[in-house]
């Protein structure tokens, strides 16, 4: 196993830490954490950015090893009945992981200052974190089941 797919686990769920920090802060800390919404702004932003670069990594590799990986665990096992739980990377998926992380970057950012002044500000951020991550999750999924748990995740996203 090459060591640029032993952590493409990662890629959906490294922007999953936003909206459960946030959520953490408008529980625990709600004055602190409204006080410093434009650095939940830009954690939103850096770790969208960080799975980008992984993207991008995994995307170089699969153009020069033109290898699909997939990686499978088993997570029920039954004596007729068995669902496994994993990640697939191939061609499409690197390509797919980047369009949804640049576009996810771009969103942010604009939002950020178009957002300045709503009430709404960290309560987007989290959603908008989240969207990113049933995304990803989608694109990365090595069966059916997985992609009916991230698009039921995609229903829990509330559109304004």
């Amino acid at each position: 196993m090459e060591r640029a797919y032993e952590y493409a686990w990662i890629i959906p769920f490294i922007t999953l830490l936003v909206p459960m920090l946030i959520g953490a802060g408008l529980i625990l800390f709600p004055t602190a954490t409204k006080r410093f919404r434009r650095m939940w702004a830009f954690q939103s932003v850096l770790l969208l950015s960080i799975v980008v670069i992984f993207s991008i990594y995994l995307s170089i590799h699969q153009i020069n090893s033109s290898s699909v990986y997939q990686y499978v665990w088993a997570w029920i096992i039954n004596i007729d009945f068995s669902l496994d739980f994993g990640y697939l990377i191939d061609p499409l998926t690197s390509i797919m992981s980047i369009l949804i992380t640049t576009v996810g970057i771009m969103v942010l950012i604009y939002s950020d200052n178009y957002m300045a002044h709503d009430q709404g500000y960290l309560r987007f951020f989290a959603y908008m974190s989240f969207f990113s991550t049933s995304m990803l999750g989608l694109v990365t999924s090595s069966n059916l089941i997985q992609i009916y748990i991230f698009e039921n995740w995609l229903d829990c996203v509330p559109i304004y």
